[in-house]
């Protein structure tokens, strides 16, 4: 008999009722390729009746697993979006969670490391069959060279019935003593790290129950940053012995619930203090902590994306910036079944989040691991979406989005082996008063001994007034008033012994002698350029995943927000089609001179950044960072003369494994 959908009742095969090993048993709690896998590979034990059915639900990337005898669905958020559940289930109308909160930035000049987002967890919270908004806070920004700009994280909270459980952003670092004033760090979830030299004894506070102190720099001529705090441990005090010695970042906390026991993750660690002496710069915590600058020539690293990790401290003299906190992530899950067995794939393949959809097993990777399969598999469908572009700063152009490579429908033959997956980060935003050029994107890639790799190529960032090109990548950074020419794509097909995945990306769009930022290019269709002055260029379109991975229970929201496929909360964006699934959408570009938030661009469907206006009051200005896990390129921001303005972020990157069951 096929597979018919889904079911409640006895599954294909019985058995006698009240004998487990007696033949393979089973309800439809599971849909039938779940279901049908288990009964091969586990015997799940229905006794008598019907296997009891856990709740119907919606939102976020889908991750089944086994524990200790239970079967659990996890919704893992990195995104903003909803968890809907329609209908509840038989093991009690209740789920656990995980909600972190954006790490904090760090600062420059020596600066403190950034505070980890806030982390609560908990089991047993009373669900409705309803709609609760799920909000993923963004890392904090970076402080940059000669400014003070580095900010908290955001706010991560998941809404349930009468209230909504709030995680507090990271505190950001302070300044060393080599930069401007505060160097003191911000209290947040987990509290900053003081600046070098800050000459302050008192540790930044983290929230209690959800954070740590940051660590302080009490003498204030020669004393190394603090750590920032963490989810689970302090950041470490700067000291003068051995001299200039940083403190490190403080452990974040490890949690099951996204992957499984098997598969622990830890979260919310604190970025490394920064410092002036070789070998004495702070480490990130354990949780995504970024690593503090090494030498004048370094960065303080990002705070790891879907980790709410806090940012390390830039070097001293000269100095160097700090880098971004990173983004929080919401888990939730719940039973959703019983079974005797381990493992959910059945080649035994492992890594990533585990999913069943339409007779495929689906494995998603929205950080970077390993995919792990003992024995050959054929038919395999590879999608790989590298990290997107940031947009353009002070009338800037939008982001590229990275390229997308897909595998062709009849998929491939995978060896056993051991595939290392590599998720490209998306470029970093930057300030109006602080560097002229965007941070870059990275690649995402697929590798194996031989050595072979798939490569999926970095967005290109957008342009910025008056003297920052667009820079050429899958899809290229969008043009802007001062640098006229939109970049071109350079995505390419990528080639290995298993086959050659095709490559998508297009190019920016032109601003030829005119004010504005044109649009990004998207891996569906190329960037707008800006036939007039005053009106930004929207993003390219992005690109549809295809069907095999457009699992209903994994699709993105729709959510308050105003902008078009701003949307997120599951795999991609809505999009202009009614099957959903975007990703990869270029950034829109900004407007200048008109005055009005309806002459920005908007980022392209598939999660592309708006673009800035021109006004004198933020945030404005500010280019609308593109959302994680869709490679999409950021917005870019507008012109002000007098205030702060900041240029939207790049998404990070995508890859998705799928094979028959």
């Amino acid at each position: 008999m096929g597979y018919l959908g889904r079911r409640i009742g006895l599954s294909q095969g019985r058995a006698d009722a009240g004998d487990p090993q007696g033949g393979d048993t089973g309800g439809g709690l599971l849909d039938l390729v779940t279901s049908g896998y288990f009964q091969r590979e586990g015997n799940i034990f229905n006794s008598p009746g019907a296997e009891p059915q856990g709740h119907t639900a919606t939102g976020g990337v889908i991750s089944d697993y086994t524990d200790s005898g239970s079967v659990y669905r996890a919704h893992i958020f990195t995104s903003s979006g909803q968890f809907a559940v329609t209908e509840l289930g038989e093991f009690g109308s209740t789920v656990d969670y995980l909600v972190v909160a954006g790490g904090g930035g760090s600062g420059t000049g020596g600066g403190g490391g950034g505070g980890a987002g806030g982390l609560l967890t908990s089991t047993n919270l009373s669900v409705a069959a309803s709609s609760y908004a799920v909000v993923v806070g963004a890392g904090g920004n970076k402080g940059v060279t000669g400014q003070h700009f580095q900010t908290n994280g955001a706010t991560s909270s998941l809404a349930y019935n009468g209230g909504t459980i709030s995680a507090t952003g990271g505190g950001a670092g302070g300044n060393g003593g080599n930069a401007p004033s505060p160097g003191i760090g911000s209290p947040g979830g987990s509290g900053g790290g003081h600046g070098m030299n800050a000459n302050n004894t008192t540790n930044p506070t983290g929230v209690s129950g959800q954070g740590n102190n940051g660590g302080d720099a009490p003498d204030g001529s020669s004393c190394g940053a603090g750590g920032g705090g963490g989810a689970g441990g302090v950041g470490e005090d700067g000291s003068t012995s051995p001299t200039d010695n940083a403190g490190d970042g403080g452990d974040g906390v490890a949690n099951t619930y996204a992957y499984g026991p098997a598969n622990s993750v830890t979260y919310a660690g604190g970025g490394g203090g920064g410092t002036n002496v070789s070998g004495q710069h702070g480490n990130g915590g354990s949780g995504g902590g970024g690593q503090a600058a090494t030498d004048s020539s370094d960065d303080g690293e990002d705070g790891v994306f879907g980790t709410g990790g806090g940012a390390g401290g830039g070097w001293y003299s000269p100095n160097t910036p700090g880098g971004n906190g990173g983004s929080g992530v919401v888990v939730v899950r719940y039973q959703i079944g019983t079974i005797q067995s381990s493992g959910v794939s059945p080649k035994g393949a492992t890594g990533g989040a585990i999913s069943f959809y339409n007779n495929k097993v689906i494995h998603v990777f929205t950080s970077s691991g390993t995919f792990t399969n003992p024995a050959s598999i054929d038919n395999v469908e590879v999608v790989m979406v590298a990290g997107g572009g940031a947009g353009g700063n002070n009338i800037g152009g939008g982001g590229g989005a990275g390229a997308v490579l897909e595998s062709p429908g009849t998929g491939f033959t995978f060896p056993n082996n051991t595939y290392t997956v590599t998720i490209g980060a998306g470029g970093g935003g930057i300030t109006s008063k602080g560097a002229n050029t965007p941070g870059f994107a990275s690649n995402t890639t697929i590798s194996y001994p031989g050595p072979y790799t798939w490569t999926a190529q970095r967005g290109g960032h957008g342009a910025s007034y008056p003297d920052v090109a667009a820079q050429p990548g899958g899809s290229g950074g969008a043009g802007a008033s001062g640098e006229a020419s939109g970049a071109a794509a350079t995505a390419a097909n990528s080639p290995t012994p298993i086959g050659t995945l095709t490559a998508y990306g297009f190019a920016g769009g032109s601003a030829p002698g005119n004010y504005s930022g044109a649009g990004g290019g998207g891996a569906g269709g190329p960037g707008a350029d800006i036939p007039t002055g005053g009106i930004g260029g929207a993003g390219g379109v992005g690109r549809q995943l295809p069907t095999t991975f457009r699992n209903p229970a994994a699709a993105p929201s729709n959510t308050s927000d105003p902008a078009p496929y701003q949307r997120g909360g599951g795999l991609g964006t809505p999009g202009p089609s009614s099957g959903g699934f975007y990703v990869a959408g270029g950034g829109g570009g900004s407007a200048y001179p008109n005055d009005t938030p309806g002459d920005r661009g908007l980022g392209g469907a598939g999660g592309g950044g708006d673009g800035g206006w021109h006004t004198q009051s933020p945030p404005n200005t500010d280019g609308k960072s593109a959302l994680e896990n869709t490679g999409s390129g950021g917005g870019g921001s507008g012109y002000s003369p007098s205030t702060q303005s900041t240029s939207g972020s790049g998404g990070s990157g995508l890859v998705l494994i799928a094979y028959p069951t």
